[in-house]
């Protein structure tokens, strides 16, 4: 393992397996983000008094470029935590999940939100429709597409925001979300 790791032990004493245990876990989380600059481990006990029935609480920091990966499982109501290594085992897992989406959002991955556009309602069918950009590119939307209970309230010439889903459907372009916007605003066609 090439990155520092620092293991804390609070209200218990230091255990080679424990160690050993977390050692070999932070050494895989390399596989998912191979840049990672620090890693520290704090395993806490149930105070002394209270064994019974408490729960560890493991805590994991990650410092990547960029950033930091913070993990802390402390599950009260989750009573495999009464095992160390099963505390361990869950918070590292959270921590992997963690370092694959930092890996993909350094990496350009993950999706961009899509910019909003404005437009307007150019036809109407039971459970779809069609809108036209600002840009006049037509796009079609389906009804669970429509914000809240607004599907009903549209109509020709209605002004509308939309979000284009990359990729086109069966219909050509597709708004993801369309939520209407101003009054009404009658075209030639309605007249």
């Amino acid at each position: 393992m090439q990155m520092p790791l620092q293991i804390t032990f609070k209200n218990m004493d230091s255990s080679p397996a424990v160690e050993a245990r977390i050692q070999a876990k932070a050494a895989k989380l390399e596989r998912f983000f191979n840049r990672i600059m620090r890693c520290h481990v704090v395993v806490e006990a149930p105070h002394r008094h209270q064994r019974q029935g408490e729960l560890y609480r493991v805590a994991i920091d990650i410092t990547v470029p960029g950033g930091e990966i913070a993990v802390d499982r402390e599950h009260r109501k989750d009573h495999s935590h009464e095992d160390v290594y099963v505390a361990i085992r869950d918070a590292f897992d959270a921590a992997a999940r963690q370092l694959e989406d930092h890996a993909r959002r350094t990496r350009g991955d993950v999706k961009s939100h899509a910019e909003q556009m404005s437009g307007k309602i150019v036809r109407m069918f039971p459970d779809y429709g069609f809108i036209e950009t600002s840009d006049g590119q037509e796009v079609y939307f389906h009804r669970n597409s429509v914000i809240g209970d607004g599907y009903d309230l549209l109509a020709p010439g209605r002004e509308v925001r939309l979000v284009i889903a990359e990729g086109e459907s069966l219909h050509g372009s597709q708004a993801t979300t369309v939520e209407p916007t101003g009054g009404h605003r009658r075209s030639a066609g309605d007249q």
